[in-house]
């Protein structure tokens, strides 16, 4: 685990915002990504009838449909031990193989940082 309180501003502030999103609307998950420009995008889990979708992906499709062309960093906030392959393919087709991808448990505790790659 990596303490929060070591984390880059940056980084914190998206774990955070991530925390927020999962909390405030009362869903599985929680994520956050930052574009190249460092504008954020915030999301949490899409669960309808006919669409479901992580909290991370629909980070990251909110980034592509508001023009990012990149990203520097992404985090989710979950109860699960890893982040799944779908998201980490989803944050490397925008920001490529060595954007890192922070796992935080509900409490905003950084467990993992991973390579989109």
């Amino acid at each position: 685990m990596t303490d929060s309180n070591a984390l880059d501003p940056e980084d914190r502030k998206i774990v955070t915002l991530a925390r927020s999103a999962r909390a405030r609307n009362g869903v599985p998950e929680g994520a956050a990504v930052r574009d190249d420009t460092g504008r954020t995008y915030v999301a949490g889990t899409v669960e309808l009838p006919s669409l479901r979708l992580s909290a991370l992906r629909t980070a990251v499709a909110m980034a592509v449909a508001s023009g990012a062309a990149s990203l520097e960093a992404a985090a989710v906030v979950s109860g699960a031990e890893a982040v799944t392959e779908e998201d980490l393919a989803a944050v490397r087709d925008l920001g490529g193989p060595e954007t890192p991808v922070l796992l935080a448990a509900p409490d905003g505790t950084v467990r993992s940082t991973t390579p989109a790659g």
